[in-house]
C-alpha cells in the first residue's frame, strides 16, 4: 500500500485551499475528488459573492473566517490577478419592522469587526440606485464578487507547483482510523488502498456520509446531514443596477437577493426548498419555473420596476446544513483531534456560505488544528 502524509478529500474552494496550505507547509498531499473536474459542488452552484461577514453570530465561526478571509481572498485575488470586484451592497429594508431590524443588523456587524458599513435614507439609497423603492438601507462597500472558477484554477496552480497532486474520479468509500495511519478505500476505474498521516474531510455534501464511514471515529460525534436547495432565476434583460442589493435575511438564508456577475448580468436568489434525497447524488438540481412567482413578488418589495415576464430559471445549488440533537447548526463545524481523540483526521461540516468567502481562513484553521 502507497502512503503520503496528507490526503484532503474534495476539491471545491475549501478542499483546494487546504490542500494549497498543507503543500505551503512542505507535506506531500494528494486530493481525491470524486467527480471529472475540480469545484463541481457548491463551489460552482452559488453568487461568487466576498461576503463582508455582517450577519454571522458574535464569535462564530463564520463571522471570525469570513472576516479573516474576505481580506485574505482580496489580496490574493490581487496577487494572482483574478477577477474579482469590490461592488459593494446594499441591504434593504422595505418597511418600518425591517428598518428596525437593519439597526440591529448594523449594531452586529460592528460586533464582528466592520467599521465601513454606512447607513443610507431613502433620498440616498435613490441616488446611488434610482429604480430601488426602500425606506433605508445599509451600503456594505467591502462586499464584492469573484471569478470563482479562476481562483479554484489558481489553488490548483498553487498545489502543483508545490509537489501536490489532483486525482479525479476518486470517490473516498471508507477511511480506517484505528491505527495510527489512516487507511483510505477509494473506488473508481482501478480501487484502491492509500495510507496517510492526516486527512482532511472536505467532502462538502458527502462530508457526514463519509465520517459515518471512518471505522474509530465514534458515531455520536458524527452529525447528520440536511439539505437546503437554492434555487436561482437570471435576468432576461440588463439589470439598472451597480450594487448587490440584498434584503433583509430570513430563516435559512439571505433571502432572495439580486446579485451581479463580472459581466454585469444579474441573478437573482437563493430561495431555500428543503429536500431529502437519500444521498447526495441523488438531488434534482432542475429548477421549476413556477417558483418564478416567488420570486417576483419578493424582488418588487425592493425593485417595483422588475419588468413583467422577465426571470428565467438560471441554476440551483444545495446547502450542506448538519443537524446535532434535533437542532440544525448555524455555525461551519471544524472537528479536529481534540474533538473526537483521532490523530491527523480533520472533518470540515457545514461549510455553506461564506465558505467561499472564508476558504483561505477555513485552511489556515484547519493548519492549527493538525498542529
Amino acid at each position: 500500500m502507497e502512503t503520503v502524509d496528507a490526503i484532503v478529500i474534495g476539491a471545491g474552494v475549501v478542499g483546494l485551499a487546504v490542500a494549497r496550505a498543507l503543500g505551503l507547509q512542505g507535506r506531500d498531499v494528494v486530493v481525491l475528488e470524486r467527480t471529472g473536474a475540480i469545484g463541481t459542488g457548491g463551489s460552482s452552484r452559488n453568487s461568487e459573492v466576498i461576503h463582508a461577514g455582517i450577519y454571522y453570530a458574535t464569535d462564530s465561526l463564520k463571522a471570525r473566517l469570513c472576516v479573516r478571509g474576505r481580506e485574505l481572498l482580496y489580496a490574493y485575488c490581487a496577487s494572482r490577478g483574478i477577477e474579482h470586484r469590490r461592488c459593494g451592497k446594499l441591504l434593504v429594508a422595505s418597511s418600518g419592522a425591517q428598518r428596525v431590524r437593519l439597526a440591529g443588523i448594523q449594531a452586529q456587524a460592528a460586533r464582528n469587526g466592520l467599521t465601513d458599513l454606512r447607513w443610507l435614507d431613502a433620498a440616498q439609497v435613490r441616488a446611488l440606485e434610482p429604480q430601488l423603492d426602500v425606506e433605508a438601507a445599509l451600503l456594505s462597500p467591502s462586499t464584492g464578487i469573484i471569478d470563482s472558477h479562476a481562483l479554484m484554477l489558481a489553488l490548483h496552480a498553487d498545489i502543483e507547483a508545490h509537489a501536490g497532486m489532483l486525482a479525479l474520479c476518486s470517490p473516498v468509500l471508507a477511511i480506517d482510523s484505528r491505527a495510527a495511519l489512516h487507511v483510505l478505500q477509494i473506488g473508481g476505474a482501478v480501487p484502491m488502498e492509500l495510507g496517510a498521516r492526516c486527512v482532511v474531510n472536505a467532502a462538502g455534501l458527502w462530508a457526514p456520509g463519509l465520517a459515518a464511514a471512518t471505522a474509530g471515529l465514534a458515531a455520536e460525534l458524527v452529525p447528520q446531514a440536511r439539505y437546503a436547495k437554492g434555487n436561482y432565476f437570471s435576468l432576461s434583460a440588463r439589470a439598472p443596477f451597480t450594487h448587490l442589493i440584498y434584503p433583509v435575511p430570513e430563516e435559512a438564508g439571505l433571502g432572495v437577493h439580486l446579485t451581479l456577475d463580472l459581466a454585469g448580468q444579474a441573478r437573482f436568489g437563493p430561495d431555500v426548498e428543503w429536500i431529502t434525497p437519500a444521498t447526495p447524488d441523488d438531488i434534482d438540481y432542475h429548477v421549476d419555473p413556477a417558483r418564478a412567482a416567488a420570486f417576483d413578488t419578493a424582488i418588487r418589495r425592493y425593485w417595483p420596476g422588475l419588468p413583467h415576464s422577465a426571470l428565467q430559471p438560471a441554476y440551483s445549488g444545495v446547502r450542506p446544513k448538519v443537524v446535532r440533537h434535533d437542532e440544525v447548526l448555524k455555525d461551519f463545524v471544524l472537528q479536529g483531534p481534540a474533538d473526537h481523540g483521532l490523530a491527523g483526521l480533520v472533518n470540515l461540516y457545514g461549510i455553506e456560505s461564506p465558505g467561499l468567502t472564508a476558504s483561505l481562513a477555513i485552511a489556515g484553521e484547519v493548519l492549527s488544528l493538525l498542529a
